[in-house]
Parts: C-alpha cells; structure tokens; sequence
C-alpha cells in the first residue's frame, strides 16, 4: 500500500481576500492621529462611521455606505464632543443610532437622518455622564436592545438602560485601565482584558467575577468569546516580547488549553471571530496582513488556514454585519481597513471560491439577526435568551423597525450600587486640562478687546462731548 500524505480536509482553506477597486473605497478621510488603541470605525449595512483627526473637540464622519469614492473636505461631520472620541459602535438593532465615548468623559447616543448628514450635528440625542474620568471603551449588548456598556479610565464599567438613560449597574472589580469587553452569544457572560495584566469573567448583572487568570506569561491586551464554544481567546505579549496568541477554558482559566507564538513585531493583535464559518482572523496594528485559522473542537484546536497580505499598514478595522454581506459572491467576512497615510478606507472581502452561483446553504447557516430578544427590563430581571436568528438567503435585506425613543430626564443624582456618580465634579484629564486653559485663555484675549474697543469709543464720545460744549452756540 502507497503512502499517502495527511490533508485536513476544510471548506474554508482556499479563502482568499479580495481587495475593492479604488472607486469602491472611501478616500480623502482624515482618519483621526490618536494613538488610542481601538479601531476608530464601526459598519453596518447602511453607514460607515469614521473618527476624524479635528481641532478643538471630538468628530467623527457617517457616510452612507454605497456612497463611495472621493469624500468632500467640508463633509459634515458628528462634533458634539469636546474631547477625543475614542470608540464608537452601532446599535445592532437600530441601525442609525451610533454610540460614541469620549475623553470628555461622556458617552453619547446620536440618531443619524434618513440618507445621512446634511450639516454638521452637534446635539446628541442622549448624553450619558457617570465616569469621572475618560471612557475609552462602548459595547452594546448583543441580544438585548438598549443596554449598553462604558469602560472608563477610572477602572469602572457602567451598564447603561437607554429606555431611562441611566445607569443601572456599576462593575468595579478592576485595579487598572480596562484594555477590552468581549460578551459571549445570549450576553450572560463578559470577559474582559486589563492593563493589571489579568483576563477575567465577570456576571454583568451582579458584578461577579466568575473567573479569573494571572497571566504573567502572556500579557494579555485583547479578547474575544469563541461563539457558543465555551472557550475565549486572547491576544497578548509573552514574556519574550513576541506577539501571541492563547486559548482558554472559560470555566477553568488556570492555564491556557494553548498558547502559539506569532511573530516579533510590536503592534497590537485584533482577533476577530466568525461563529458561523468558525474562523478566527489576526490583524495587527500598523500590519499590512491579515492571518486566519480555523477553530475546531479537538486538539490542536487551531488550524492555520491562509494570510492576507498587503504593503499598506492598517490603523484599524471595522467589520461589517453579516447581514450586509455579498451572498452572491460567497462573500463570508469583510474588513474596512483604515489606512491613515493615504486618508483611505479599503473594504476587503474575504471570499470562498465556489464555482455554482446558487446560495451555499453550508457556508452561511442561520445567523443573528437585526431583532432583539430580550428588552431591557426582562435582562435586568435574570432572563438570558440566545438572538434571534434569521436566514441570510431571501429577505435579509429587510431593515429593522425598531426606533430609537430618548427618556426625557431631569437633572438628579446618579445612584448605582449606593454611590452617586455625580456627587463631584469629575477630575479632568491632562489633555481636558490644557484644552480648558487655552480656552479661557482666547476668552480673556477676547474680552480685553472688546474692552478695549468700548474704551475707545467711550473716549472718541467724550472727545465730541467736550468739542460739543466749547463751540459757540448758532444764531
């Protein structure tokens, strides 16, 4: 008997990445400088959201996504805060309603028109203060509408009911900054990274930390629930300084199922997971690549499927819905890739080459659809209920009837787990600091002037007064 070689056999091993042509990109951004590390975008079937590099506040662009190619210098812009925005996420329900934090430290709720921006939108619908320092993160809940979740710079993660706008629970098991949220599939469990170089999870609803690993070996910065597998993984730094990757038992996390080394370089590793194709996509900051494996079930859990590769280093990437993906082309993820020196968003499709046009019934099983099961009182109260899912062969294009209602809220305290959020005057940050110096600087620059100005007058009104007065009357 000949000896044969050993073929994992994969449906997904020939994905390849697919790169739009230049007049399906978004060019002539100014994609923001800060060096925060989040993906400054988010997508949805309808709008692209772009934080923009600005002067004197936050900004960020929302365009319309089939409005491509070259974008106008004067395009209206989101500029409501007065810091650098620093996250934003759409509502996975509502689809032109858009999260947006700040280092102002605010969290705002913006409605964007039918079409998007005709001019500049300065008044958000919703303006949420609770942290007292910057808020670095935003999460909505992936099955319940109108909760969402804000990670501060002040250790503390707030969850937020929109139907009252308040904050209805408070999560303050961090000792440092909070790197990364990650919810599981019916959002019962949260993990997340800190910079106290522990990965937990956590109860949301009571606070409790279920689970919680020390990793000195693999200092962890992202991470994200594997689907429904009971299983996250991470990305991190080894004690090597090598970019790294580790698996981990959420019930036990003791030590890693796995850890695998990457490469050398020094950026950031953002992990992306597709719980219906099962495939994990790497991408680095200030990468051109993008790496993507196969999770299974069975050691060795991770298969290395292919790269994506390109010369052009990625700020960050957004990741549209499956909802809003090409099904005809068997289209099965697709990146919007930031690309900060050439102000150009790229979209990037990754593709399984099939040779039939019909729907692939196997690469695209049912998914998490546009309608929430759960409203916000029934998750507050205990329920759990896995999303609502929907087939992606006829009649996803449908949009969601839900609409966004702002709670009308008299000015009050803040009380979450018996602490007045707004008891003080929140502390600024350095930045806030020296933004409000100059300001009050070019305010008593202005006044003196003005001052000046009302003297001058006042001086030339004496002058005629006086010359009045001396002249000899008129017959």
């Amino acid at each position: 008997m000949s000896w044969r070689p050993q073929y994992r056999s994969s449906k997904f091993r020939n994905v390849y990445g697919k790169v739009a042509s230049r007049e399906h990109c978004f060019d002539g951004i100014p994609i923001t400088k800060n060096v925060h590390d989040n993906h400054f975008c988010a997508v949805n079937a309808r709008f692209l959201a772009i934080v923009t590099e600005s002067a004197g506040g936050g900004s960020f662009l929302v365009i319309p996504i089939e409005q491509t190619g070259r974008i106008e210098p004067n395009y209206p812009k989101v500029c409501g805060h007065q810091g650098n925005v620093l996250d934003i996420k759409w509502n996975p329900f509502i689809e032109n309603i858009i999260a947006s934090c700040s280092e102002d430290t605010s969290v705002r709720i913006w409605e964007i028109p039918e079409g998007g921006l005709k001019r500049n939108m300065t008044e958000a619908v919703l303006e949420l203060y609770g942290h007292s320092r910057r808020v670095g993160l935003v999460e909505w809940h992936p099955t319940t509408n109108n909760i969402l979740f804000s990670a501060g710079y002040d250790y503390k993660v707030l969850i937020w009911n929109l139907d009252i706008g308040e904050p209805v629970k408070m999560i303050d098991c961090h000792t440092d900054v909070i790197l990364c949220m990650s919810f599981n599939t019916d959002g019962s469990l949260l993990a997340t990274t800190c910079k106290d170089k522990k990965l937990r999870v956590v109860e949301p609803r009571s606070g409790r930390v279920l689970q919680e690993a020390s990793c000195k070996n693999h200092r962890v910065n992202r991470v994200v629930f594997l689907g429904s597998t009971k299983r996250l993984l991470t990305t991190g730094v080894s004690r090597w300084n090598t970019r790294q990757i580790a698996l981990w038992d959420q019930e036990d996390l003791s030590m890693p199922l796995i850890e695998e080394e990457i490469d050398g370089l020094s950026g950031l590793l953002f992990p992306f997971y597709d719980a219906d194709t099962h495939m994990l996509y790497l991408a680095g900051k200030g990468d051109g690549n993008i790496r993507y494996y196969e999770i299974g079930s069975e050691k060795p859990y991770l298969s290395f499927l292919m790269e994506f590769r390109s010369p052009a280093p990625q700020k960050g990437l957004g990741v549209m819905p499956k909802y809003g993906l090409d099904v005809s082309a068997c289209e099965v993820f697709r990146f919007y890739k930031l690309i900060t020196l050439k102000g150009l968003i790229e979209p990037i499709s990754m593709i399984v080459p099939r040779r039939s046009e019909t729907y692939q019934e196997d690469i695209y099983p049912m998914t998490p659809g546009t309608e929430p099961a759960l409203t916000p009182d029934e998750w507050l109260s205990g329920v759990n209920r896995d999303p609502i899912l929907m087939s992606l062969k006829e009649g996803y294009k449908k949009t969601s009837k839900m609409v966004f209602k702002a709670p009308v809220r008299e000015k009050k305290s803040v009380v979450v787990n018996g602490i007045d959020l707004l008891e003080n005057v929140p502390p600024r940050t350095e930045n806030e600091l020296l933004r409000m110096f100059f300001r009050q600087q070019d305010e008593i620059r202005r006044l003196k002037e003005e001052l000046a100005q009302k003297d001058i007058r006042l001086r030339q009104l004496q002058l005629e007064l006086k010359n009045m007065r001396n002249s000899p009357k008129n017959n």
